[in-house]
């Protein structure tokens, strides 16, 4: 999921989400499914941000990647957070269905983990800063 500028998504929503896509693809990400959530105001102001759009990404990449995604998502000024959660394989199936509206090609209901090619888990270095204040 990400949070994005909502001023810099409704300016230029493609523009916006291309950018998103663009550094996951870069990083060798397979993207299966992304769209808007909800856009609204945070709860808490963030590096001068108010309102925030959530964007939900599903993909599948190798986890050595996620240090460069991460560094990225922070130097990206569309970007105002990021979080990245490694999901069971019956979860991200059924997740992709309801983003998709159809199920993943060649996907088999064995209950194991997506392996390698996943979502996986991170916050951004201010999240952790401010948890740790």
């Amino acid at each position: 999921m990400f949070l994005l500028d909502s001023a810099q998504f409704a300016a230029d929503p493609e523009a916006t989400v291309q950018q998103v896509l663009n550094i996951l693809e870069n990083a060798g990400a397979q993207i299966d499914a992304h769209r808007p959530w909800q856009d609204g105001r945070l709860a808490y102001e963030i590096d001068g941000h108010k309102k925030g759009l959530h964007y939900l990404v599903l993909f599948r990449m190798d986890g050595s990647h996620m240090a460069a995604v991460n560094r990225q998502c922070r130097l990206s000024d569309g970007i105002i957070r990021s979080l990245m959660l490694k999901h069971p394989r019956v979860l991200y199936d059924a997740i992709f269905e309801t983003l998709s509206g159809h199920e993943i090609q060649g996907s088999e209901d064995d209950g194991s983990p997506a392996s390698e090619e996943t979502e996986t888990a991170e916050s951004t270095e201010k999240e952790e800063a401010e948890v740790a204040s």
